[in-house]
């Protein structure tokens, strides 16, 4: 049996808009980012974390204690989630503050790629770790970026003002940033490395 999707706030920018709570089957937070839904007065299914930042403890909310240091709490939330059969996770809150957490929120998809299928959303669009072969629906007009991380080889795209045929991405020598689509649906395909695709949700052109 299939679980529901799961709604999973870190403790990065927090979303100006949360979506439909009821289309998720859970809702949980790392611990430094429970205030934030407490604010909201949004009761999560979980909380996970140190607690180092928390004094005084919910007690109607199942709390999860994950002292350990050698694994960041997005990990442990991640981990608990796949321990207990989930396997979409949206996440919000991963980006904005200290950028190198969101490059460790990267980095930590990369690991869960086989695990987990893991989507980003934050107040601009959405970006995933994308799978060798992708078309994303009912994206005219909208930008998307590819960014490796650190390589994606063989790259080819359908659907975009400038397209690509077969060609590698590196991170610090060519990446592939603000293309705009121009089809309803795009599609972007490669054969080897690692890919993130982000989508521009506002229409601001740079």
């Amino acid at each position: 049996m299939n679980k529901g999707n799961v709604l999973l706030l870190l403790n990065g920018e927090p979303p100006k808009k949360f979506p439909k709570l009821s289309d998720y089957e859970v809702i949980c937070a790392t611990d430094g980012a429970y205030h934030y839904l407490n604010e909201k007065q949004i009761i999560p299914d979980f909380i996970s974390g140190d607690f180092d930042s928390i004094e005084n403890l919910p007690k109607k909310i199942e709390v999860i204690h994950t002292p350990n240091q050698s694994l960041t709490d997005f990990d442990k939330v991640l981990q608990i989630l796949s321990d207990r059969g989930y396997k979409t996770v949206h996440i919000y809150g991963a980006s904005g503050k200290e950028q190198d957490h969101f490059l460790g929120n990267l980095h930590t998809a990369i690991q869960w790629k086989d695990s987990l299928d893991l989507t980003f959303f934050d107040n601009y669009g959405s970006y995933f770790l994308a799978k060798k072969k992708n078309t994303i629906v009912n994206c005219k007009e909208k930008i998307i970026s590819l960014i490796p991380f650190p390589k994606a080889t063989k790259i080819k795209t359908k659907g975009f003002k400038y397209s690509l045929n077969r060609e590698d991405l590196t991170f610090g020598k060519k990446i592939g940033t603000r293309n705009t689509v121009i089809e309803n649906n795009a599609e972007v395909h490669f054969e080897t490395g690692e890919l993130f695709i982000f989508i521009n949700d506002s229409n601001t052109k740079t």
